[in-house]
Parts: C-alpha cells; sequence; structure tokens
C-alpha cells in the first residue's frame, strides 16, 4: 500500500487547483437541493471562471459579473469589478488559469486520456486571437447592445458560451429541478452541445478553451508580461536554448507572454536553472524567444 502511494504523485500545482475548485464551491448542500447559494459573500468575486449559478459556488464569477455590470449600470464605470480583475491581473496576471481556474483542471484532465495530440504551431498561435473577439463581442458588444435595444441585461457569453456554466450550473440545477427540465429547450440543447463540442476538443487538444474561447483568460492576459508573482529567468544563466518554449503545450513564444499561463512546468527542463518561481517578473524576450514554425 506504501509502495502504491508512494507511486502517485501530485504535483504542487494540482493540489492548489483542486483546492480552489472546493474553496470555489463550499456548498455541498447545494447540489443535493438543486438550489443556488445567495448568502452575502455570494457578491465576492473568485479569480477563476467559476459559474454564479453553480449550486455549489459561494461566490461570484468575475466574467459574469463583469458582463452584468457592462449591461445594467446605464454605461458607469462599474468600479468594483474593473478594480477587482485589475488587482488579480497585476498580481497573479494568467497564473490565475493555471492554478485557480476550476475548468482549466477540468481540461488538462481530459488531454490525459490518450489519444493523438495537436501539437502547437504557427496556426494555434494565430487561433489564439480567436479569445480577443469572444471578450469584445459577447462580455462588451452584445451586452450593452441588448441594454440599448432592449433596457434588459445579459450576460450573453454566460448565456449563450460558457462551457463551465453548462458543467457546473446548467446540468446540476437541470438535474435536480423536475420544473427546469420541462422548461430547458433549444438554449440549454445548444449549451449541452457546445460542452460536449468542447470537451472532445480538449482530449486532443491541451486547454482548448483556454487558449481559444476564454474571455476571462484574454483580460488577465494584458497583464501578463508585468504581473508580480509568477516565473522568472535569470538572464545571466540562461543560454537561449529554447528548451523552455519548445516544452511548453501553449501558444508561447517566449516566456511570460500573453499565452504562457505562468505555470512553472518549464522549469523542469531548463538544463541550467535559469527559471524561478515566486519571483517579481523581469522578461529578457531575447533570453526566451523561440520563432514561430
Amino acid at each position: 500500500m506504501g509502495n502504491i502511494i508512494k507511486k502517485i504523485k501530485i504535483s504542487r500545482r494540482r493540489i492548489i487547483q483542486l483546492m480552489s475548485a472546493v474553496i470555489y464551491n463550499l456548498n455541498f448542500k447545494g447540489f443535493a437541493e438543486g438550489k443556488i447559494y445567495r448568502g452575502n459573500i455570494k457578491g465576492v468575486c473568485v479569480p477563476g471562471l467559476n459559474c454564479y449559478s453553480c449550486p455549489g459556488a459561494i461566490a461570484a464569477c468575475p466574467l459574469g459579473s463583469l458582463q452584468s455590470s457592462m449591461s445594467s449600470l446605464k454605461f458607469k464605470l462599474p468600479l468594483y469589478i474593473v478594480g477587482i480583475l485589475i488587482v488579480f491581473g497585476i498580481l497573479l496576471g494568467r497564473a490565475i488559469c493555471a492554478f485557480l481556474c476550476p475548468f482549466g483542471m477540468i481540461q488538462e484532465l481530459l488531454h490525459k486520456i490518450p489519444s493523438p495530440k495537436v501539437k502547437k504551431s504557427m496556426w494555434t498561435r494565430r487561433l489564439s486571437l480567436t479569445k480577443y473577439a469572444v471578450l469584445f463581442l459577447f462580455v462588451f458588444a452584445l451586452p450593452i447592445y441588448y441594454y440599448i435595444s432592449a433596457g434588459a441585461a445579459v450576460p450573453t457569453f454566460c448565456k449563450y458560451i460558457c462551457p463551465a456554466g453548462t458543467l457546473e450550473a446548467g446540468i446540476p440545477l437541470v438535474s435536480a429541478n423536475s420544473g427546469l427540465q420541462k422548461i430547458a429547450g433549444v438554449l440549454f440543447n445548444w449549451k449541452i452541445f457546445l460542452l460536449i463540442i468542447i470537451v472532445i476538443l480538449s482530449v486532443f487538444i491541451y486547454r482548448f478553451f483556454c487558449r481559444f474561447l476564454c474571455p476571462l483568460g484574454a483580460i488577465y492576459s494584458f497583464f501578463n508580461r508585468h504581473a508580480m508573482i509568477g516565473i522568472s529567468v535569470d538572464a545571466s544563466k540562461c543560454t537561449n536554448c529554447g528548451k523552455c518554449v519548445r516544452s511548453c503545450k501553449l501558444d508561447t513564444v517566449y516566456i511570460n507572454d500573453r499565452e504562457c499561463i505562468r505555470c512553472g512546468e518549464c522549469r523542469h527542463v531548463c538544463p541550467v536553472g535559469a527559471i524561478k518561481t515566486n519571483k517579481i517578473i523581469k522578461i529578457n524576450k531575447e533570453k526566451t524567444h523561440e520563432k514561430e514554425t
């Protein structure tokens, strides 16, 4: 038994991912009752993508809060949620994607299923820009449009796309409530279909949703180069071998660029130990750069 336990190695990052998922969803009885927690703490935003309507969720999703704010405050700047996103971004950047996002963890586990894998390339790097279009259209433009045209707050990304919301909230709530089962129609079927597609693609493509569709990751990427906590490269040690970037499964060109989720996995392949964690970031692009292929 002891030998078996020794063989089961769980990385520190995976432990943090699991802990954050549990902490985000401490309302365990909500899953049994099929009810949403509505306590005072629900006004607080967690850093990762975790649906407000999940029966277990004890806090709010920053992306859902941002959409609601954009579409219901008569164009006043939603200072609270913008401030929260800025603080999260300045402190951690896209390290939030690597450590504090439950749906990111789910995608990583899906990718461990044995199958042919799609490797990163010039085309996946270009397709990674799609998430910025999703951010502009579904988080900003459409909620504002609905507010102007109909006077209604419609969080369009959550309503039409978000697979985390379907998995964490839609399926549990509909399963536990016969009333919701009767009214679940085309939109719910569409969300289920989209979730299935994303799940399947995540088996073959590492973090498919994060790389190509997630607007929250797009927001954090704007802070990534200068976020305070994450990984750094010691330019005096770096030999510019490029192993760190080549080993990365994401569409990174250099460490801490917009696609780097600052997970620190590249530390294990660096032959000179130039990559460190938990330090103020000082990037040397030339020392960590690899040309697109």
